[in-house]
């Protein structure tokens, strides 16, 4: 019998099923292992008779070894990068060498219809085609959607957090400093400690904006990535509640994950674009899993009788946040149809997940039911970055097979540089050419790189787990590392609307000069004149409009920010006007107060009637008349009716 110099794996060159898997499994091993079709081969091995060559595929080893059927898969699939553990699998758990054996018996008997179902899973990409397309095109959709993010968050940060906003990034950083001393640089994580003037908050956002910028055009795209990561995040640091939502949390994560994704080079084109790290790939998938996964589980574990009824959407589209005209129209439909939309709902977010994790086509299946439900919302709702931040994560559930022939010619193909992840065995060789150091430290680099990824991995199953509301006290050890690294957003909790709201209270600020005549301020968004058609916003982020409905969900002993807001009112402050469309008055007003309105959704003959898309009642006071006391705010003395006690200047 000859002995191969590398190993070789022989197998049934008529059989269209493993002509399939070998090209697969030779894409996956690499020069590592060579395979031959036994018709070509049989003559050499004359210790191996035809007919086991017919029966299964047949390893054989360097030194003479031999294996067959799943040992002899595993073994060659053991050649490829991260792919042992199968073998070890074989060889040292008890029941799982007989197992697959009985399974491979399963397959070898039943190959032509297996060749059938594996075209209809995979197409004609059973052999991968590849991510570098695809990983290119989502750091640019990453880089706009940090742009955008910057735009949107720039253009409120005075107003905000500025020192007249309304909750001052200064005496917050102030108070963090008092409190936790020399940890208060990783409890808040910003770069805000060395300035949190109007000025250092409008050079962050517009820094970080600019690394968003690079990022999505190519320039320097890991440290593009880096800035703009650790710009944002400096704002969301010091933004209390108006930079709490998921959708912060997510571009964090994203863009903190996306950095084992971006190749770190001067210039990123499409021509010459690497092969992505796989374990980068995989993160961000695993993020989308979450994000999409954990939506369905914290609806049914909230026990919202809405949800688990499916009425949810008869009350969602009027009373989300900030609904745009086209919600009105969503509103409409009957009830039939909201319960079919729920379940819809379910079906794609607790099913589709799953999906990442199957054949080709099924997992392009699922990013396109992914990515529908979140146009979906999208059309229907206001709610920032967040939902094209989704989609942009759909983007890397595709592969190259997918997009047009013109755009996978820009790319030069095989030539460009491997994956970082695809260091192999032999690269470990002890040699002292140049071109065998640089594989010797792409390798480290990437054993480096998959242990970080399981251990962020490992951390993401607290918050994905604490979804399900229920106590696991194994998890503690885990938590406890999980809440070590919270400031820095990279393994978040995600699930909107667990519980669906089905009133919706709208908060109207008024002011006065003498307490006897009222007159509202305007936001921009927000629902006010009941005769405004809702507008889209998307996809800018008006997080003072946003944070009102979330005011009307609580008291208002409990919003501190809203009495600070007041506050800026009273005082007249310019930078907290300009979050506003419009003041009573061109001067400050002596009063401010809130009326707490019902607000709902006209029906079609009312508004063609009126023109109204809301009809409205009021429920009364929801902040008591405010005035300020020596510069100090104050609530104005008040009659046993609410009205007040001594009007007029």
């Amino acid at each position: 019998m000859d002995s191969p110099t590398r190993p070789l794996l022989v197998y049934d060159g008529d059989c269209e099923f493993c002509r399939m898997w070998i090209a697969r499994w030779r894409h996956a091993t690499g020069p590592r292992v060579e395979y031959t079709p036994y018709q070509q081969v049989a003559s050499r091995f004359p210790g191996i008779a035809v007919e086991r060559f017919r029966a299964a595929v047949q390893w054989i080893a360097a030194d003479g070894g031999r294996a067959e059927g799943a040992d002899a898969v595993f073994r060659a699939l053991a050649c490829a990068p991260g792919r042992a553990w199968p073998l070890w699998a074989y060889h040292h758990l008890p029941g799982v060498a007989g197992v697959s054996e009985w399974g491979y018996r399963r397959v070898a008997g039943n190959r032509v219809p297996l060749a059938r179902l594996t075209r209809l899973l995979w197409g004609h990409h059973v052999v991968p085609p590849g991510d570098a397309v695809t990983a290119w095109l989502f750091l640019r959709l990453l880089g706009v959607v940090f742009a955008l993010a910057f735009a949107s968050a720039g253009v409120q940060m005075a107003g905000l957090v500025g020192p007249t906003g309304i909750l001052p990034a200064r005496e917050y950083l102030s108070a963090v400093a008092a409190h936790y001393g020399a940890t208060r640089y990783v409890v808040v994580p910003t770069l805000c400690w060395l300035g949190s003037g109007d000025a250092a908050l409008a050079t962050i956002a517009a820094v970080g904006g600019a690394g968003a910028l690079a990022l999505a055009a190519g320039i320097a795209p890991g440290l593009a990535l880096l800035v703009a990561w650790a710009s944002y995040l400096s704002l969301v640091s010091v933004g209390q509640e108006f930079f709490w939502f998921q959708w912060d949390a997510l571009l964090l994560e994203a863009g903190f994950l996306a950095l084992f994704l971006v190749p770190w080079r001067w210039r990123s084109r499409l021509r010459d674009a690497p092969a992505p790290p796989r374990s980068g790939v995989w993160l961000l998938r695993w993020l989308l899993f979450r994000l999409v996964f954990a939506s369905a589980v914290v609806k049914l574990s909230s026990g919202d009788a809405t949800w688990r009824n499916l009425t949810a959407l008869t009350w969602h589209y009027q009373t989300q946040p900030l609904p745009p005209w086209t919600a009105w129209y969503a509103h409409q439909f009957p009830v039939a149809f909201q319960r079919l939309s729920a379940a819809v709902m379910f079906a794609i977010e607790g099913g589709a997940p799953f999906l990442m994790f199957t054949p080709r086509r099924l997992r392009l299946a699922g990013a396109a039911a992914i990515a529908g439900l979140q146009l979906l919302i999208l059309v229907t709702g206001n709610y920032g970055v967040f939902n094209v931040l989704t989609m942009a994560l759909c983007v890397l559930l595709l592969d190259d097979g997918v997009w047009p022939r013109w755009l996978r010619r820009w790319r030069c193909g095989p030539a460009a540089a491997p994956s970082p992840d695809a260091a192999g065995p032999s690269e470990f060789r002890a040699t002292t050419t140049p071109a065998a150091q640089a594989s010797a430290s792409r390798a480290a680099a990437s054993t480096l790189r998959r242990a970080v990824a399981a251990a962020l991995v490992a951390l993401s199953l607290v918050p994905l787990l604490s979804a399900f509301r229920r106590p696991m006290p194994w998890l503690e050890p885990l938590a406890a590392v999980h809440r070590s690294i919270a400031p820095f957003e990279l393994s978040n909790s995600y699930g909107l609307f667990a519980v669906m709201t089905t009133e919706r209270d709208e908060i109207v600020v008024e002011g006065s000069a003498d307490g006897t005549d009222w007159r509202p301020y305007t936001f921009r968004w927000k629902p006010g004149d009941p005769r405004r058609r809702p507008e889209f916003v998307v996809p800018h982020m008006p997080r003072l409009d946003w944070q009102m409905w979330f005011a009307s969900l609580s008291d208002v002993r409990r919003e501190t920010w809203f009495l600070r807001f007041c506050e800026r009112l009273l005082q007249g402050s310019p930078a907290v006007l300009r979050l506003l469309e419009g003041a009573p008055y061109p001067a400050p007003p002596r009063y401010v107060r809130a009326v707490s309105w019902d607000y709902r959704f006209t029906d079609a003959r009312t508004r063609r009637a009126t023109g109204a898309w809301w009809v409205r009642e009021p429920r009364g006071l929801y902040c008591p008349v405010l005035t300020l006391d020596h510069g100090s705010l104050a609530a104005a003395p008040m009659d046993s009716l609410g009205n007040l006690a001594t009007p007029g200047p």
